[in-house]
């Protein structure tokens, strides 16, 4: 069963930046699309980012637009998101997903991670 691996998450002040990883041990990303999903408990899990197969870039929410950015570095087969003037509405327990070729919604995504949180707060 292949698991995405994510990490980078902790605490940051609001204003500030973090960059997450999405790995996949044993398993090599190439033609599949990669999204990240954030999910505050008691909340539905949202969008975030997605990036294809060709690095189509898909931006699920709006609310990130001009702060987040994906990227793929396939040498060493990792998706990064990198998250820039983070606000406190940002805290959540963010999880990368993949499934073949093109972005779509969580639900399509195959494979998941256990996610890493980011908690925005002074």
């Amino acid at each position: 069963q292949v698991q995405t691996v994510e990490s980078g998450g902790g605490l940051v002040q609001p204003g500030g930046s973090l960059r997450l990883s999405c790995a996949a041990p044993g398993f090599t990303f190439g033609v599949y699309a990669v999204g990240w999903f954030r999910q505050v408990p008691g909340k539905e899990r949202e969008g975030v980012l997605c990036i294809s197969q060709s690095d189509v870039i898909t931006y699920y929410t709006d609310s990130v637009k001009g702060r987040f950015t994906i990227s793929r570095d396939s040498a060493k087969n990792v998706i990064y998101l990198q998250m820039n003037s983070l606000k406190p509405e940002d805290t959540a327990v963010y999880y990368c997903a993949t499934q073949p070729f093109y972005c779509g919604d969580s639900s399509g995504m195959d494979f998941w991670g256990n996610g890493t949180l980011v908690v925005v707060a002074s």
